[in-house]
């Protein structure tokens, strides 16, 4: 009988118990695999494949999915300036969705009757696994073993110990989640709706005090360059950006917002280069988009966002929206000035050839030189008829 299961692996205590329990209780074939959308150094990822066979693992894959994720997900992100509830730049959300692509595909590679995750019932991550999952292979069975035995986390650890799988377990009493475009922070706080995390609980620790300006250089709404330097693509500037700006500890966060199962959820986060990079983009679009671009593109990257956030990455609508996305860029080019602070940032400004304050039709507030006051009369009076006619006859005036 087929025993192979594929577990999608982060070598975090969830996925640790899950392939001791599959091995070891349910008799499964376990085959881990990682899919790295850009949060993992060749150290780490080292790591993780040696804990995978001491866990019992057949077979350990690294799936490298971090030019995919940047070129089909995080352009759009940065696009539309997304962030979800004005705070959190989607960064797991989004992710999960092409970790379960390439885990997939992996199970079929590899004729797998099974594969597994480890998310628990109380979350979004087990509706993204197994919707993608079902969408891209319905023959192959889903097994979940966290969201099936309701384990706690310290049961979890102590099921991990009786088999002797010692491990840092003060540190595993926090849920992280690394990615490319930022890393997620669960733990007890975050259970709560009124404590925040301790410091020490987010992966960058302030590293400075003093305050140092940059220069971001975008090119039809991509980030292109930091401080007039280029890079070979997308992943390596925000990796480099994140470089710089972790050393503030800028991007820390908790966001708190509706599940996809319908219920309120908390969790910590820190994105430093994805914050930094939004809110820059955001404000080089303010002065080279017109008001009704601006106004179209953020009801449509609200729903972008959304649709991402509940794992509905495949609905052709998605694509349409991208392609409206990226057609608004044709002149989102410039270099955005930001002073970087301990715990914060401040946009200064941008330069741009297509920067619309640049007209000379009229410098706001000051002078106007494309039209006269009589013109503005006349506009005035015609622009005011229809709020007339409605207060005349309603008796409002």
């Amino acid at each position: 009988m087929n025993k192979k299961l594929v577990l999608a692996f982060s070598g975090g205590l969830d996925t640790s118990f899950c392939v001791k329990y599959l091995k070891e209780e349910k008799g499964f074939d376990v085959y881990t695999a990682i899919a790295n959308t850009g949060g993992f150094s060749q150290e780490e990822l080292k790591n993780i494949e040696e804990k995978a066979y001491r866990l019992g693992a057949v077979k350990h894959a690294t799936l490298d999915v971090t030019e995919e994720y940047y070129n089909k997900c995080i352009r759009y992100m940065i696009f539309g300036n997304i962030l979800r509830n004005n705070t959190y730049p989607i960064s797991v959300s989004s992710e999960r969705v092409f970790q379960a692509i390439a885990t997939i595909n992996y199970a079929k590679e590899i004729g797998a009757r099974y594969i597994a995750h480890g998310s628990t019932g109380a979350g979004n991550d087990q509706v993204r696994f197994d919707l993608t999952f079902q969408v891209l292979a319905p023959e192959i069975e889903i097994v979940t073993p966290i969201r099936d035995l309701l384990l706690s986390r310290q049961e979890e650890i102590d099921f991990l110990k009786k088999h002797g799988m010692e491990d840092d377990y003060i540190k595993m009493q926090y849920s992280i989640n690394q990615g490319l475009w930022g890393t997620s922070v669960g733990g007890k706080e975050t259970l709560t709706s009124s404590k925040g995390l301790p410091d020490e609980s987010y992966p960058s620790q302030l590293e400075t005090n003093e305050e140092k300006m940059i220069e971001l250089g975008f090119e039809k709404g991509e980030l292109k360059t930091i401080d007039g330097k280029s890079f070979e693509n997308g992943p390596k500037i925000i990796r480099a950006l994140n470089e710089i700006t972790s050393k503030f500890a800028i991007g820390r966060d908790i966001h708190v917002g509706d599940t996809i199962i319908g219920i309120k959820g908390r969790v910590g986060f820190e994105a430093a280069a994805p914050m930094l990079t939004i809110k820059a983009h955001h404000l080089l679009e303010k002065h080279t988009l017109t008001k009704w671009q601006i106004y179209w593109k953020e009801q449509l990257s609200n729903w972008y966002g959304m649709f991402l956030h509940e794992a509905l990455y495949h609905e052709p609508v998605m694509r349409n929206m991208e392609i409206f996305l990226e057609s608004t860029q044709e002149n989102v080019t410039g270099k955005v000035f930001v002073k970087l602070k301990p715990y914060s940032f401040e946009l200064q400004g941008i330069e741009s050839e297509h920067d619309l304050m640049n007209s000379g039709f009229a410098h706001y507030g000051e002078t106007a030189t494309a039209w006269t006051g009589d013109d503005v009369k006349g506009f005035t009076k015609i622009l005011s008829n229809s709020l007339k006619i409605y207060n005349s006859v309603n008796k409002k005036i």
